[in-house]
């Protein structure tokens, strides 16, 4: 994680800037017998921790002491629960219910405490996708939920990062989720939507996706901070997914390249410690923001790769190919309201808007707006309220393309959005929310479906 970032929706932006991100392996090595020492003590201690956990002591004095200990010697393990239950009542390609579970061990460790590495950090989590896909039976194209993917059991993340003495710059390395830092807004991260944490015009790009939940790929990423208000990012990622089954791709055939992502974000910091973003207690993909009043990022990305067109062929009647694949966005994210009486009572409204590649991908261009509240009762600061549209547009040449099948197609897909997250205490949080998907999958025969869902989290 960078200086603008916390230890990945998808959903708000991943560790704190005094979690820097690297890795840690090497290090045992650098520092002798002491430094193995101490590797192995901290293994035990994370056995010993995640024994008491699954013998149903997690609430206990000594859990909490035996985690308390790990974080002062350096490490620090979280368990992370995402579930929701999902119910297409109206609408979509037919009515239905499904559970979508994911399970996150997360250990993040610190380079100064472990090996006497200032500015060294180590991230690493293992991911369990588990339940249903709700996209099967609402027929959407962006995605209702974004926790639901192919049931899966894969380390999603393994990275290390330098941070400067001064703070200035960094460097990470590894298996890395580009939407923990890229594309990413405080008050859009509180929606379950999947495209309010990614635009589909970059979230459904090249061969398989870029490297986001639920399939992450190996590269590096620096960021410079010129000044307090000013981060420059730019990410080198493999072109594909690292656990794409059997090589499978939507571009059979075709060179995947790397992909290239640079964003540049303006951000006005808060003369208080108050933080400006939603689900204060959660970690991970999703994380708070380090503090900022209002956030304006522009970005863009570029595959190296080869891809064929969605409809123009060539004089030999083979689907023409491309060299190369790119795409831009920008976010706006500003505190609209904020009372003075009590700060973390606010009001903020976002704007996304993205272009897309719309000859190799279905997605031309994407745009949504949001508003989202905390602190609306005095009794519970930390809860937020959202609402929030967005539209995904297809592209010209995937429209040619369902023509000449002779498939009718509408030209966008929009959702709109309510959400309630109750963050109950400091490890529980509940979110009901309700969407309505117009032209879901954009078919103009599929009703617009009315979507409820209940999620919930668990962290330890």
């Amino acid at each position: 994680m960078s200086v603008d970032k916390a230890p990945s929706k998808t959903r708000q932006e991943k560790h704190t800037s005094s979690l820097k991100r690297i890795g840690t392996s090497p290090a045992c090595f650098d520092h002798g017998h002491s430094g193995l020492e101490r590797c192995f003590g901290v293994a035990m201690r994370c056995v010993v921790t995640s024994a008491t956990l699954f013998c149903n002591q997690a609430w206990s004095n000594d859990f909490n002491e035996q985690k308390a200990n790990l974080i002062r010697e350096g490490v620090t393990p979280t368990l992370l629960y995402d579930g929701s239950v999902a119910s297409d009542t109206a609408g979509g390609t037919r009515t239905g219910t499904a559970y979508v579970g994911n399970l996150r061990l997360q250990l993040t460790l610190d380079g100064k405490q472990l090996f006497r590495a200032p500015g060294w950090t180590g991230f690493f989590q293992v991911l369990s996708i588990h339940g249903g896909q709700p996209s099967n039976f609402i027929g959407d194209a962006q995605g209702v939920n974004s926790y639901s993917a192919k049931s899966a059991l894969r380390l999603y993340e393994a990275w290390g990062q330098y941070s400067s003495p001064n703070g200035r710059w960094s460097f990470l390395a590894g298996r890395y989720d580009l939407s923990s830092e890229f594309y990413r807004l405080a008050s859009s991260g509180l929606f379950l939507n999947s495209s309010f944490g990614t635009g589909p015009e970059l979230s459904q790009s090249g061969i398989g996706g870029p490297s986001i939940f639920p399939d992450t790929s190996i590269g590096t990423r620096i960021t410079y901070k010129p000044t307090p208000g000013i981060l420059i990012r730019t990410a080198i990622m493999d072109g594909a997914p690292a656990n794409r089954v059997n090589g499978e791709t939507r571009f059979p055939g075709q060179d995947k390249g790397l992909l290239l992502v640079s964003e540049i974000a303006f951000l006005t910091r808060p003369e208080s410690g108050d933080a400006h973003g939603i689900a204060k207690y959660r970690v991970g993909r999703g994380a708070n923001f380090p503090a900022y009043e209002d956030k304006v990022a522009l970005g863009a990305w570029h595959y190296t790769g080869t891809f064929r067109d969605l409809s123009l062929v060539s004089t030999q009647g083979t689907p023409l190919q491309h060299e190369g694949s790119s795409g831009a966005y920008v976010l706006v994210d500003r505190t609209l309201f904020r009372a003075v009486a009590n700060p973390k009572s606010r009001v903020s409204g976002f704007l996304q808007y993205g272009v897309g590649d719309g000859r190799v991908n279905r997605i031309g261009s994407y745009m949504a707006v949001g508003l989202a509240a905390s602190g609306l009762l005095a009794s519970r600061p930390d809860d937020e309220f959202g609402i929030a549209i967005n539209s995904a547009r297809n592209g010209s040449h995937y429209i040619n393309s369902q023509d000449a099948m002779t498939v009718p197609v509408t030209r966008t897909e929009t959702a709109i959005e309510a959400t309630y997250l109750a963050q109950v205490n400091s490890w529980f949080a509940v979110q009901p929310d309700i969407q309505y998907v117009v032209h879901p999958g954009t078919t103009p025969a599929r009703a617009n479906a009315t979507v409820l869902q209940i999620h919930f989290q668990l962290m330890l």
